[in-house]
């Protein structure tokens, strides 16, 4: 493990340049903090109480956090025309309040650290930007038609290509899990795995997002041997504006469950069906797998010592898919439908064989079974939704798709490890400036579209410990 070389000397000089040298007691809150870099990836250590975490987090990753929360900003207006400011006093009210205690704390001391790092951000708003996906997605197409008092239907893009096998599919019989993050190149970087450990509940090691007390991607595993992933449920309707909210019910899960049990239990409570997931747990200590695929008023649930589960955005549960969901399961044009059947054809012609070289293989793989060729676009696991013509995300060459890659297996796990290749999980690098000048309809994006080069896989483990 290579050493962690930025901690208190970093944290002494204050990173986003406009803030004062850390006091005596803001550097004791960040004294066992670390950030390190490498192949486009942030590595952070979180340690201590929730104030501390948070503070760390947020003096450690001002920069960051600051541009994230720009472009979300951005994206939230030019979405939906009501401003930022408006969004987070209306969350405050029935949003935020539902959050627990521990969580809000962690919130409120990153809001301490990005202000002695000279970035203005208060708790709320931080709360806010950590449940932006269900309150756009989920919450915003509620409001609107209430505003507008007209049905409006809405569409709750999908993102994310998965799997998890054990047993007689994998080459040792453990566990092997892969997953992708699809999403908007302009939305938060997902650049960030933290080694996350608290002073209650079991330590964890995540990809992230700067300024997210979760994992919102999501990739994790915890030293209770559990590890996990999520794909987005597609065309998903129902949200009850009253529940917890899903961010602040993963992170509890992820810290405090002792197993797959426990941890489905703590995200079922208090569900408020924002960001349905379908989410591909393991756990090695059992060398087990379960999908909860997570709705409002249906949740599907299986648990297998023996197979394979895949994600690609479509609900497997009959009744979430035609209760909750708008999806079509038989377009074979469509993004989800056609993943679907890859990871089919992936998962029986490599049964027996699955390890973490095809892992990587399998997320970066381009075929598209709608056209039967090899063609990276809107249809492959490794999505490139900027080359596609067709409207597969929100229209014709989106700039959307693979952010990222990560997989793992049972030696990893039990090792608190994960490999990980920041931008397309084929290694396909993402020329902003090029792109704009091709697709001129998006310059707006000109100040908030990052260009992304091409990353080699590495390997990440938690940190030891002092």
């Amino acid at each position: 493990m290579k050493a962690w070389t930025i901690t208190l000397a970093l944290a002494l000089a204050a990173p986003a340049g406009a803030a004062a040298p850390l006091g005596p007691e803001q550097a004791a809150l960040c004294a066992k903090g670390a950030r390190h870099e490498q192949a486009g990836w942030i590595e952070l250590h979180l340690e201590g109480g929730p104030r501390a975490r948070g503070f760390q987090h947020g003096y450690l990753l001002a920069p960051e956090i600051r541009q994230g929360l720009k472009a979300t900003r951005a994206s939230w207006e030019h979405r939906t025309g009501t401003p930022w400011a408006d969004l987070v006093a209306k969350a405050a009210v029935f949003f935020v309040p539902a959050v627990d205690p521990e969580n809000l704390q962690e919130l409120a001391g990153m809001a301490e650290g990005l202000a002695a790092a000279g970035v203005a951000a208060g708790r709320d708003e931080l709360a806010v930007y950590n449940g932006y996906s269900e309150l756009s997605d989920y919450w915003w197409p509620q409001e609107l038609n209430r505003l507008r008092n007209e049905p409006l239907p809405h569409h709750v893009r999908e993102g994310c290509s998965a799997f998890i096998a054990v047993g007689s599919y994998t080459a040792g019989g453990g566990i092997v899990m892969g997953h992708n993050n699809m999403s908007s190149y302009i939305d938060p970087q997902t650049n960030l795995v933290i080694d996350l450990v608290p002073e209650h509940g079991h330590r964890i090691l995540m990809q992230g997002i700067p300024g997210w007390i979760h994992s919102g991607t999501d990739f994790f595993v915890t030293d209770a041997g559990l590890v996990g992933c999520e794909t987005t449920l597609g065309d998903f309707q129902p949200y009850d504006p009253g529940g917890i909210p899903e961010f602040a019910r993963m992170r509890r899960a992820t810290q405090d469950a002792a197993g797959i049990d426990d941890w489905c239990a703590i995200l079922k409570k208090g569900n408020n069906g924002g960001y349905a997931n379908a989410w591909l747990l393991g756990d090695v200590r059992r060398n087990e797998i379960a999908r909860l695929e997570l709705g409002l008023r249906y949740v599907g649930f299986e648990r297998k010592a023996d197979g394979c589960f895949t994600g690609s955005n479509i609900a497997e549960d009959v009744r979430i898919l035609r209760l909750e969901t708008t999806s079509k399961d038989t377009d074979i044009t469509a993004s989800k439908v056609a993943r679907r059947l890859r990871w089919r054809q992936l998962m029986e012609a490599n049964r027996g064989r699955i390890d973490l070289a095809l892992a990587k293989a399998f997320e970066a793989d381009h075929w598209d079974v709608a056209r039967g060729q090899e063609r990276p676009g809107g249809r492959s696991l490794c999505g490139h939704f900027d080359l596609e013509p067709e409207p597969l995300w929100d229209g014709p060459y989106e700039p959307a798709g693979t952010t990222d890659g990560k997989v793992l297996d049972s030696a990893m796990a039990r090792r608190m490890s994960f490999a990980g290749r920041f931008g397309a999980a084929c290694g396909t690098a993402f020329d902003a400036p090029r792109f704009l000048s091709a697709h001129p309809q998006f310059e707006w994006l000109r100040d908030y579209l990052p260009t992304r080069p091409s990353q080699p896989w590495v390997t990440f483990t938690a940190a030891p410990v002092p």
